[in-house]
């Protein structure tokens, strides 16, 4: 048997225009598929406080938050700073109650996240009588 053997062995060649066009049609579809981040403002005017403090007659729940995020109910320490334990610290010193006054007091280097935490569990306990304590600024 005789084997003819190529003495001009071509190199295969490797057509890209196929890759190129797969490259194009997913670069399209990610272009067109991705969300982009829209970044509006809102316009919001802020009440003014006259600096006086507020007399009430109603029963008060004090929630003190010092900078590391521990939280204090009428000066009793909670236990942990995980939300059902705050709630369950706010619910004893509401008592029966019905709607008492709740006094959120912060470290001006306490977290946000703190803040809404306390925030949160007096909206899950139905306490919408809330204020914010702040210290007036001595001339």
């Amino acid at each position: 048997m005789n084997f003819r053997h190529n003495q001009s062995e071509e190199e295969p060649q490797l057509n890209l225009t196929p890759l190129i066009d797969v490259v194009f049609l997913l670069l399209i579809f990610f272009m067109v598929s991705t969300t982009f981040n829209k970044q509006s403002e809102i316009s919001i005017e802020l009440p003014e406080a006259s600096g006086k403090p507020l007399k009430t007659d109603k029963f008060r729940i004090e929630v003190e938050i010092d900078s590391q995020g521990r939280y204090f109910v009428n000066q009793q320490r909670v236990k942990n700073n995980e939300l059902i334990t705050l709630k369950r610290a706010i619910r004893l010193v509401r008592g029966k109650e019905k709607d008492p006054q709740l006094i959120i007091s912060s470290d001006r280097n306490t977290s946000y996240q703190s803040v809404i935490t306390a925030m949160d569990a007096a909206r899950q306990l139905g306490l919408v009588n809330l204020t914010f304590a702040t210290k007036q600024v001595e001339e």
